[in-house]
């Protein structure tokens, strides 16, 4: 046999296992336990609390991203209009000078007149200003400007003073410049207004990187918890019905299985009873008790006597036990006292039978006759040592039968000086198979558990001592209490 600290130790998955084994086991008695209302309502609450625990965390939760967009590009900013040439200053000397400028974009000159109304600056197409200038032969003072330039023409009336001419010069220098300072602040304004373009470009770009969205994301774990306790319920049906039928079966082969153990114990009482009734009153045993008496009526009449008294009190004490057992009343406890009353005559004819090679002695406190014990069960014991130990060895012995409570049990003891447990062979009689010892374990076994227990030990005086401890239980006596030792 393999020892203890050799045996390979349970694995975790064997030790995992082992405990889904029994947590399954657990939860099929539990549902099987409970009735099918209350089944029905944990089912509908476990699909409610499924639903609402699905919302919320840790199985739902919420996040909010930004999501970044194109905005419309922002309307560049409008150009500044360009400023109007200033006018030449008149002084008291300048003659008063009408400037009309061309509108903006056009490139065509300009004719300067000066007659008896003033000077007047009118604007003419370039192609008909360069061939007037050809077919009259303009004079050295009209000027001309290039293509980006407007073309000043002054024409003065033959005769005209040179105050007049030079008035007219610093004139025409005079629009020349105003109209170079226009051109310069307009080409300002148009790169200003070009720098603020580029700016709101930029400013838009920037409003496209910043402008965006948030949107709401719902992460939902929980959306299988409905269908995970529907299939939950779903397995839970299951169980219940079938593991159900498992218990009823279970539950039916239990019940037959202890019937058929009561039966066999009622049936192993009954035969006990009989086998230690028969072995009180059968046919060698009464008819050697009965020689013994026609030898002594002869020799000793008076002992002779005394032998058929002890013999019609056992006869009297064993009768009532072969109606209980013939009327299937064995089952029965019977007190202490009912056992002895059949014990003390059944050992007062041995002794007369065995004369000094026996000795006997009964140690039970009135207040213990009452005590409940299965029958012919310490009958058995007396036999035994009677049979097994004393008989057998050629000088005798003594006998000892004591009852006292022991930690709240009733202990029994038979005690002989015989040869011992298994000596009686060596005799040459029989030593006993040990059936009724088996029996009366059997027997306790069946009755008390292991409240009850059977010990064989040798005793210190030579011998075997049996002890028997049983459960104490005072039952009101039936029959004959005791009797004269």
């Amino acid at each position: 046999m393999t020892p203890a600290s050799e045996l390979p130790s349970p694995t975790r998955w064997q030790r995992f296992s082992a405990s889904g084994v029994r947590a399954f086991h657990s939860y099929a008695n539990w549902l099987v336990g409970i009735t099918w209302r209350r089944f029905i309502v944990l089912a509908v609450l476990l699909m409610i609390v499924a639903g609402l625990v699905q919302n919320i965390p840790p199985f739902s939760w919420t996040y909010t991203t930004t999501v970044r967009e194109a905005a419309d590009t922002p309307a560049a900013p409008a150009l500044p209009t360009p400023p109007t040439p200033p006018s030449p200053g008149t002084g008291r000397d300048s003659p008063g000078v009408h400037i009309e400028t061309p509108p903006p974009g056009d490139k065509s000159g300009v004719d300067i007149s000066i007659d008896a109304r003033g000077v007047r600056i009118t604007p003419r197409a370039k192609a008909a200003a360069q061939a007037a200038s050809a077919a009259s032969g303009a004079p050295a003072n009209a000027s001309a400007a290039g293509d980006g330039d407007p073309v000043i023409d002054i024409r003065l009336p033959p005769g005209t003073s040179e105050g007049v001419r030079e008035a007219v010069a610093d004139a025409r220098e005079a629009i020349e410049e105003a109209v170079r300072t226009a051109r310069e602040e307009a080409r300002a304004a148009r790169a200003e207004a070009d720098a603020a373009r580029a700016q709101g470009r930029s400013a838009a770009a920037e409003a496209r990187r910043a402008v965006g969205r948030r949107e709401v994301h719902v992460v939902s774990l929980g959306e299988f918890l409905p269908s995970l306790a529907l299939l939950w319920i779903v397995a839970s049906l299951i169980i219940k019905i079938t593991y159900k039928r498992q218990v009823q079966a279970e539950a039916q082969a239990a019940q037959a299985v202890e019937t058929a153990e009561a039966e066999s114990l009622r049936r192993q009482v009954v035969e006990a009873r009989m086998a230690a009734m028969q072995a009180q009153v059968e046919p060698h045993f009464l008819f050697n008790t009965l020689a013994s008496i026609d030898h002594l009526i002869e020799v000793d009449p008076q002992r002779a006597s005394q032998m058929q008294k002890h013999l019609i009190a056992l006869l009297r004490a064993s009768m009532p036990t072969m109606r209980e057992a013939n009327g299937g009343g064995s089952g029965q406890a019977r007190d202490l006292g009912r056992e002895l009353a059949v014990i003390r005559p059944y050992l007062e004819i041995l002794k007369v039978r065995m004369e000094d090679r026996l000795a006997t002695e009964i140690d039970v406190p009135e207040g213990l006759l009452s005590a409940e014990v299965p029958p012919m069960m310490l009958q058995t014991l007396v036999e035994n040592a009677i049979k097994h130990g004393l008989e057998p060895k050629p000088e005798g012995g003594r006998l000892t039968l004591k009852a006292e409570i022991v930690h709240g049990k009733l202990a029994l003891t038979v005690a002989d000086t015989g040869l011992g447990f298994g000596n009686a062979a060596s005799s040459g009689k029989t030593a006993g198979t040990g059936v009724g010892l088996a029996n009366i374990r059997e027997r306790l076994q069946l009755l008390y558990g292991s409240r009850a227990s059977l010990t064989i030990t040798e005793n210190p005086g030579g011998g075997t001592r049996v002890a028997l401890a049983l459960p104490y239980k005072p039952v009101e006596p039936t029959g004959p209490a005791t009797m004269a030792a």
